[in-house]
C-alpha cells in the first residue's frame, strides 16, 4: 500500500517556517565573543530538523544548503572553530535563501540561483578555510563501520522505558555521531553502545527531540566493556524493516528519485518529527498534545455563524422586549440567559483569533541590525509587551506601516555613533517597540532615543510644500505635518528613505483599521510614535444615532459627549458653513442629512441632537436627529457586497432584521477639514 505523502508537505513547510524563525532570533541574540553552548546547540538542531524534512520530502536544494551548514555549525559547537560576526551573517543569509527555497516549493515563489549559489560557495569557504572538512565529503552519509581504535569514545546508552519505533529513530538518529551497536544489556533494557569523538551533550541533544531525560542513561566506558553484554539484538529484531515502509511511501511522490537520494537516516528524523516527535520538556509535550492547527478560513466561518447568532438573538430580545414580564416569564428568563452564553460564546470565539504581538516584533530584530550595519550605526534593539494580543487580521495589515516607522526611526531619528558622541550620549542608539492593552485598544509605541523632530525644518518643508501652515501652529499640529503626501525633510534620497513616500500611507492604513496615530518628540532627546488600535474588527460597541427615517452606526471610541447645544452656540462662518462653540472652542458642525442627502426631522441643530467625536487629536460635532442607544454590533464588509461608500466603514443588522451603516469618522473629518 502506497500512502500520498503530499498531505504531510503542509507540516514540513509549516514546521520548516518556525523552525528558520527560531534560528534567525537565536543568531541575532548570541553572543559572537563567548557564545552559549545551548544557543550553539539549538541552532544546529534548527538546520538538522530542516535538513531531515527537506531530505525526506524530496527537496534536494534545501537539504543540500542545510548539510554544509550543519556540517559548519557542528564543528563550531563542538568548539572546532571559532565562532566569529562574519559566521552569523554567513547563517544569516543561509536563513534568507532557505526562506526563499521554502516559499519556491510552497507557493511557487521566483528563486534566485545566483544567490543560492553564493551563499553556498560562502558556506564552503568557511569550512575549506578552517580545514574542517573537505569539499567530497558533502554527499550525507552514516559513518562507515571503522576499528573502535579510530573513535576515541565510547557511551552506553541504556534506555528504562522506550517503544521499539523509538529506538529505531534514535538509533539511525545516534548513527550521526559514529558506530552505534544495538544491544540488550543484563537487566534486559535496551541499549545503545555508541563509538564516536562527540561528547554526552551530543547524545543528550539528538535523543532528547525523541525521549524525555529522565527515560536514558549515559554511561561513559572503555572500548573494551563494550562488547561485554549479555546479547545482541540483530536488525531484523530491531526492526529495521522500519525503513522500508518509508520508502514505499516515498516511491508515491512524483519526484521519486530525488526521494531516494534521502539517506535512512534523514527519513527517520523526519518520521520522527511528523510522527513520534517528543519534547525533552514534560510541559511543553502536555501543551502539545492540546494545541491543534487549524485553517483561518474555519475559524472565519465560525466567527461568521457566531456573528449571525448575535444577530438572532438581538432579534429575539427585541421582539420580545414588549411581552408582558409576568405572564412571559419563563421565556424572557430563557432569552436573558441566551443572551449571556451568547456574548460569552462570542468572546471566546473572537479569542481564536488573537494572536500575540510577538508574531509582528520578532520579524524586526534582524531588519533593526541590517539596517544599521547598512547605515554604519549602532542600534540596540528592545521589545516589550510580545505576549499582548490582537486580532489576526489586524495583525498582519500593521506589518507594514510599523516596518516604515522601524526604518525610519533608525535612519532619521538616531544619529551616528561621533554625533551621538559629540551630543554626550552613548554611541549605541536605543530603539523600543512595545505594546499593551488599554481598555479595548491595542496601544503599541515606536520609540527611539535619536535626534528628535526638528520644528524648524518641518514648518519650513512644509511652506515650501505650499501647505496652509503658521509658525504659531502647536508641536502636536507640526508633528502631524510629516503624515502629509510628498512630505520628506531628508537632504539625500536613498533606497531607504527621502522620497516622501510612506508616512501618509501608515497613517492611511491605520486610520483604515480604525486606529489613530499620535507623535510625541523633543529635539535632541527622541520621539515616540503611538498608534492605538481596536482590538479587532469583526465586533464594535456603537451608538446608534437617528436622521430621518434612517439608523446609523457611530463607533463608541471616537464619541467624546453628546449635548443638545444653545442657539447662541451655533455661529455661520462665511463660505466655510457653521460651527459650535463650545468651552471656548470652535468645532465644525457637520449636519448627516446634508451629507447622506436625507430628509431630516429637524434642520435647526438647537432642536436636534450634537455628538462631539474626535479623531487624531481633532474634533467635529455631528448633528443627528436622535439618540437611539448603545449596542455591540457584528461589522459586514459593505465594500466586497456593494461598493465602497464615502464616509461609510461598513454595515451590520439590527435586531428588526434591518441593514445599518457605520460611519467611518475619520474619512468624515477629512472631508470637513
Amino acid at each position: 500500500m502506497k500512502i500520498d505523502m503530499s498531505q504531510f508537505f503542509q507540516v514540513f513547510f509549516d514546521e520548516a517556517e518556525e523552525l528558520l524563525a527560531e534560528k534567525e532570533r537565536l543568531l541575532i541574540g548570541v553572543d559572537v565573543s563567548s557564545p552559549d553552548p545551548e544557543d550553539l546547540n539549538a541552532i544546529f538542531r534548527t538546520a538538522h530538523s530542516i535538513k531531515g524534512g527537506a531530505s525526506t520530502f524530496g527537496i534536494s536544494d534545501m537539504s543540500d544548503v542545510t548539510h554544509i551548514l550543519e556540517n559548519l555549525l557542528d564543528k563550531i559547537r563542538k568548539g572546532e572553530m571559532v565562532l566569529t560576526a562574519e559566521h552569523v551573517d554567513a547563517f544569516l543569509a543561509a536563513k534568507d535563501v532557505l526562506k526563499m527555497q521554502l516559499d519556491g516549493h510552497r507557493f511557487g515563489a521566483k528563486v534566485d540561483l545566483d544567490v543560492v549559489g553564493d551563499v553556498r560557495m560562502l558556506l564552503q569557504s568557511f569550512i575549506q578555510d578552517g580545514s574542517v572538512i573537505k569539499p567530497a565529503a558533502l554527499t550525507f552519509q552514516a559513518p562507515e563501520k571503522n576499528d573502535d581504535e579510530l573513535f576515541e569514545f565510547c557511551f552506553h546508552v541504556t534506555f528504562n522505558e522506550i517503544q521499539a519505533e523509538d529506538l529505531h529513530l534514535l538509533s539511525a538518529e545516534l548513527a550521526l555521531l559514529g558506530e552505534i551497536e544495538c544491544k540488550k544489556n543484563s537487566e534486559g533494557k535496551d541499549l545503545v553502545v555508541l563509538h564516536t569523538n562527540g561528547s554526552q551533550d551530543d547524545i543528550v541533544a539528538i535523543c532528547s527531540f525523541i525521549l524525555d531525560a529522565d527515560k536514558m542513561t549515559i554511561t561513559k566506558v572503555d572500548h573494551e566493556q563494550a562488547s561485554q553484554l549479555t546479547s545482541t539484538s540483530n536488525d531484523e529484531e530491531l526492526g529495521y524493516g522500519f525503513f522500508e515502509p518509508i520508502g514505499e511511501m516515498l516511491a508515491s511522490h512524483p519526484n521519486e528519485q530525488q526521494h531516494n537520494k534521502a539517506s535512512q537516516t534523514d527519513i527517520a528524523t523526519n518520521q520522527a518529527k511528523l510522527n513520534t516527535k517528543k519534547e525533552s520538556d514534560k510541559s511543553g509535550a502536555a501543551q502539545e498534545s492540546t494545541t491543534i492547527r487549524v485553517g483561518i478560513e474555519k475559524v472565519d466561518q465560525i466567527i461568521n455563524l457566531i456573528g449571525e447568532l448575535v444577530i438572532t438573538q438581538a432579534m429575539l430580545a427585541q421582539r420580545t422586549q414588549d411581552l408582558d414580564p409576568v405572564e412571559n416569564e419563563k421565556m424572557l428568563s430563557s432569552i436573558a440567559h441566551l443572551t449571556r452564553n451568547t456574548r460569552d460564546l462570542q468572546e471566546a470565539v473572537m479569542s481564536i483569533r488573537m494572536m500575540p504581538m510577538d508574531y509582528v516584533f520578532s520579524r524586526f530584530p534582524r531588519m533593526v541590525r541590517d539596517l544599521a550595519t547598512k547605515l554604519g550605526k549602532k542600534v540596540e534593539f528592545i521589545t516589550y509587551g510580545a505576549s499582548t494580543e490582537l486580532d489576526k487580521g489586524l495583525i498582519e495589515r500593521i506589518v507594514d506601516p510599523l516596518t516604515h516607522l522601524v526604518r525610519n526611526s533608525i535612519d532619521h531619528g538616531i544619529e551616528m555613533p561621533a554625533i551621538r558622541h559629540q551630543n554626550g550620549k552613548t554611541e549605541v542608539g536605543k530603539l523600543s517597540l512595545s505594546a499593551v492593552h488599554q481598555g479595548g485598544n491595542v496601544v503599541i509605541e515606536v520609540c527611539d532615543d535619536g535626534g528628535g523632530l526638528d520644528r524648524v525644518k518641518i514648518l519650513a518643508k512644509a511652506k515650501s510644500n505650499g501647505l496652509n501652515v503658521t509658525d504659531s501652529l502647536s508641536d502636536s499640529e507640526v508633528w502631524q505635518l510629516i503624515f502629509a503626501p510628498g512630505f520628506s525633510t531628508a537632504e539625500v534620497v536613498t533606497d531607504v528613505s527621502g522620497r516622501g513616500v510612506g508616512m501618509d500611507v501608515v497613517k492611511r492604513n491605520i486610520t483604515q483599521m480604525g486606529g489613530v496615530v499620535d507623535i510625541r518628540s523633543a529635539k535632541g532627546f527622541g520621539t515616540t510614535i503611538t498608534i492605538s488600535l481596536p482590538l479587532t474588527l469583526a465586533i464594535l460597541d456603537g451608538m446608534s444615532i437617528k436622521v430621518g427615517d434612517e439608523i446609523y452606526i457611530l463607533p463608541l471610541g471616537f464619541v467624546v459627549e453628546s449635548l443638545q447645544p444653545h442657539p447662541d452656540d451655533i455661529r455661520d462662518v462665511n463660505g466655510q458653513g457653521r460651527v459650535l462653540k463650545i468651552r471656548q472652542e470652535y468645532l465644525p458642525l457637520i449636519p448627516l442629512f446634508e451629507f447622506f442627502n436625507i430628509v431630516p426631522q429637524h434642520t435647526d441643530p438647537a432642536a436636534g441632537i450634537l455628538v462631539i467625536v474626535e479623531v487624531d487629536g481633532k474634533k467635529a460635532a455631528l448633528f443627528v436627529d436622535d439618540l437611539v442607544g448603545q449596542q455591540q454590533v457584528v461589522v459586514k464588509n459593505i465594500e466586497s457586497n456593494y461598493r465602497k461608500i464615502p464616509g461609510i466603514s461598513g454595515a451590520t443588522i439590527l435586531g428588526d432584521g434591518g441593514v445599518s451603516l457605520i460611519l467611518d469618522v475619520a474619512a468624515l473629518l477629512r472631508l470637513v477639514r
